[in-house]
């Protein structure tokens, strides 16, 4: 570790859910997005992972309305728990009670207007406090080696202390599809962040290293955020309030060792279906197979 860094453990990850989903209607009509399932877990269960690996110990989720099941699937279901207990599904039980949040972890509040991801993440202020968190967008799922996009993060923070937002590169050709960062000199990839750009016009992009979803953001950010002012979209952006915060704390952009999913999107979110699917020892083989033959017809 850095002995010079000046930072405090990251204990809190804020997890926005109040989204409506529209580009997966019908499916969430009823259902929340985040509820949609990659394999066999939900969209918020793997992120919730990714945070837990990260050392992460209090959950804040910020809801909306129809967002109840969320709450339900964090909680306990004893009726669930005493008929696979007496039907002597063990194996069933034990990893049903692995995703359940000891008591107290978890905390709910609701966003009552969408008025932007940065409005979201001020909403959770109170239940933050004055300390460091983490933020990860719910519709982006990552694969990482050896340790999650979010430990590796947490674990260039105590290094660097100050801001930190987790990058990734892309082919040049698509950075207008995303809000990208520019860098100065740095190491070991890690570098200090000089601007952001939301979807830079084709060509135009200071660098291919793109936001995308997982970073450390200091408590003062909430300052800046209850100003409640509006950027692209006429909504409140985070990334709006992250370019204040780099003229006032040190902000680096980390290229984590790894790979992301837009599960916003249908492409996206069927090809961590397959990713996620072909990383697991059960099915690895009997997916390829029926891969194989999809294409082949």
């Amino acid at each position: 570790m850095n002995e010079e860094a000046n930072y405090q453990t990251v204990r809190k990850a804020i997890f926005p859910v109040a989204g409506l989903g529209t580009r997966f209607l019908p499916a969430t009509k009823a259902m929340p997005k985040e509820m949609l399932t990659v394999v066999d877990r939900p969209l918020i269960q793997h992120v919730v992972d990714e945070a837990r690996e990260a050392g992460i110990e209090h959950f804040i989720f910020v809801t909306g309305r129809n967002k109840a099941v969320i709450e339900d699937h964090f909680d306990r279901q004893f009726e669930l728990e005493h008929t696979l207990a007496s039907r002597g599904k063990s194996a069933e039980l034990e990893r049903l009670l692995a995703d359940v949040p000891d008591p107290g972890q978890t905390s709910f509040t609701r966003q009552q207007e969408p008025l932007g991801l940065g409005h979201a993440v001020w909403c959770a202020r109170d239940l933050v406090g004055n300390e460091p968190f983490a933020l990860l967008l719910p519709d982006v799922l990552t694969q990482a080696r050896p340790k999650s996009c979010l430990a590796q993060l947490v674990e260039a923070y105590e290094n660097a202390g100050g801001n930190l937002i987790a990058v990734e590169e892309v082919p040049d050709d698509e950075t207008h599809n995303y809000g990208v960062v520019s860098i100065g000199k740095g190491q070991d990839n890690l570098w200090p962040v000089t601007g952001m750009v939301e979807k830079p016009s084709p060509g135009t992009a200071p660098s291919n290293l793109i936001i995308m979803g997982r970073y450390i953001l200091q408590p003062e950010i909430f300052d800046i955020l209850s100003a409640q002012e509006t950027g692209a979209g006429g909504e409140i952006q985070i990334t709006d309030a992250m370019a204040r915060m780099m003229q006032l704390q040190p902000f680096h952009a980390y290229k984590y060792a790894g790979r992301s999913f837009d599960c916003g999107s249908k492409l996206g979110f069927l090809t961590a279906n397959v990713a996620f699917a072909l990383d697991r020892d059960d099915i690895r083989d009997q997916l390829s197979v029926q891969v194989k033959k999809l294409l082949d017809c």
